[in-house]
């Protein structure tokens, strides 16, 4: 077997980001929605299909947090106040602002949002982010109802808090408003495309559009009523939850150069008989190949990674070749604990 050495400058590195569905299958549109029997009034996962079948997966799981812990059932009732719905405020106000003193408000700091409810996207689902301009979310509770957007369209200035970006949360369509004053506080709530969260103020003008949430010191279930919200909307002939994912995917070029004097002669040990003789006069004079595979190798002599040609390709004295193989890289994601495997 013979090697040639690729050069420097025979491979070149290309990105570009890519766009697709965020839902399973890469669907836009996520329109029904299940929960299994085992949900607490800590969380509640939302799945795209029947949670006991194999082909159903967690799209994105709801949560409600209360700056005070009303709403939830006391860990220890001589604590007051010391709850789950308060200890999931305080996680998503650490994990926003990186600090346990800045609350949440939704209209420029004038007010603090006591109650907010939470979607967080599942991370095998937004990939690195969500592409800012793709949410469209219908609410509904009785005959009221609402459309959401961000408002990725109607701002010229990309806002951060700390290294993650910040969209408002209107009402609009695909990053539009669908009024000037709609575009304007108090706002919805937020999203965070690159942390995959969605965060909505459950105190606010929302209050039409998903029953209220109940304030009392034991299970309330207020996650099931942003719930029953999404899913009734849904249900009633409405968008459903549509969001995209967005990921740069990184791809090496390499540019393997065949000249007309190489890989003339196989090595195939079936044209040879017995005694060492070609059983094909025509390779005396006239040697000729088909290339249908190239390998890569390392200086151990390691096969590293194989490109397969889509038909063979004949090569002779005569001819050359200029084969471009594309590697694209894979991605690992870290997450609560959890290593996924994310190829591109």
């Amino acid at each position: 077997m013979s090697f040639n050495r690729y050069n420097t400058d025979d491979s070149v590195i290309s990105s570009e980001t890519v766009v697709r569905g965020l839902w399973s299958g890469d669907n836009y549109t996520l329109s029904t929605f299940f929960t299994s029997s085992g949900y607490t009034e800590y969380y509640i996962d939302s799945y795209q299909g029947n949670p006991t079948t194999t082909t159903a997966s967690v799209q994105f799981s709801l949560q409600y947090g209360h700056i005070n812990g009303s709403g939830s059932t006391p860990i220890n009732p001589i604590i007051q106040g010391y709850s789950p719905s308060r200890i999931i405020y305080g996680q998503y106000r650490n994990l926003v602002y990186g600090t346990e003193t800045d609350n949440f408000s939704f209209d420029g700091g004038t007010t603090t949002a006591e109650q907010i409810y939470i979607i967080n996207i599942s991370r095998t689902q937004y990939k690195q982010s969500i592409h800012p301009g793709s949410l469209n979310l219908t609410l509904k509770s009785g005959s009221a109802t609402i459309s959401l957007t961000d408002d990725s369209a109607t701002t010229s200035l990309t806002r951060f808090i700390g290294e993650n970006r910040i969209f408002y949360i209107i009402s609009g369509s695909s990053g539009n408003a669908y009024t000037s004053s709609a575009a304007t506080s108090p706002y919805y709530g937020v999203m965070l495309p690159d942390m995959g969260i969605i965060i909505l103020d459950a105190s606010g003008s929302l209050t039409p559009y998903i029953q209220a949430a109940s304030l009392v010191t034991s299970s309330a279930n207020n996650s099931l009523k942003l719930f029953a919200s999404i899913s009734s909307s849904a249900a009633a002939g409405n968008t459903g939850f549509q969001l995209q994912s967005e990921e740069t995917v990184s791809s090496r070029y390499f540019f393997t150069r065949v000249k007309n004097s190489e890989f003339n002669y196989t090595t195939n040990p079936s044209i040879i008989d017995a005694s060492g003789n070609l059983l094909y006069n025509t390779l005396i004079n006239n040697p000729q190949t088909f290339i249908t595979t190239v390998g890569m190798y390392n200086d151990n002599n390691e096969l590293l990674a194989v490109a397969k040609l889509s038909k063979p390709l004949v090569k002779d004295f005569t001819k050359e070749a200029l084969i471009r193989c594309k590697l694209d890289y894979w991605f690992f994601y870290v997450f609560k604990d959890n290593l996924i495997l994310n190829q591109t």
